[in-house]
């Protein structure tokens, strides 16, 4: 069973999903606050140069299975060109609507 992005309960959360799985970088940066930071797998990562290599160079696509927390915390099968597909879990922190920090790690 999958969630789709449209009915996910936190709308920056929503419009995160929904740009990676359109690869818009433009509604992507849009999403972000000012300075937002991330981790992969327990460690900080430059969020431009995480998101262009996982992300738009590889056609990433998230694939909701669960929400929780407001849905701030997602359980995803993500995949991209590199990876295939893999079970992962994300958290966001969001500010003033737009998301300030997200955690990205195996699920």
């Amino acid at each position: 069973m999958t969630v789709r992005p449209d009915q996910l309960s936190d709308p920056a959360v929503r419009a995160f999903v929904e740009a990676v799985n359109a690869g818009d970088r433009t509604a992507f940066d849009a999403a972000l606050a000012p300075g937002a930071t991330m981790s992969d797998d327990g460690s900080a990562r430059d969020l431009a140069d995480w998101s262009d290599r996982e992300i738009f160079a590889t056609r990433g696509h998230m694939d909701v299975e669960s929400e929780a927390e407001g849905g701030r915390s997602l359980v995803v099968r993500y995949r991209n060109d590199a990876w295939g597909e893999m079970r992962t879990a994300w958290r966001f922190s969001v500010e003033d609507g737009r998301i300030a920090r997200f955690d990205t790690g195996q699920a």
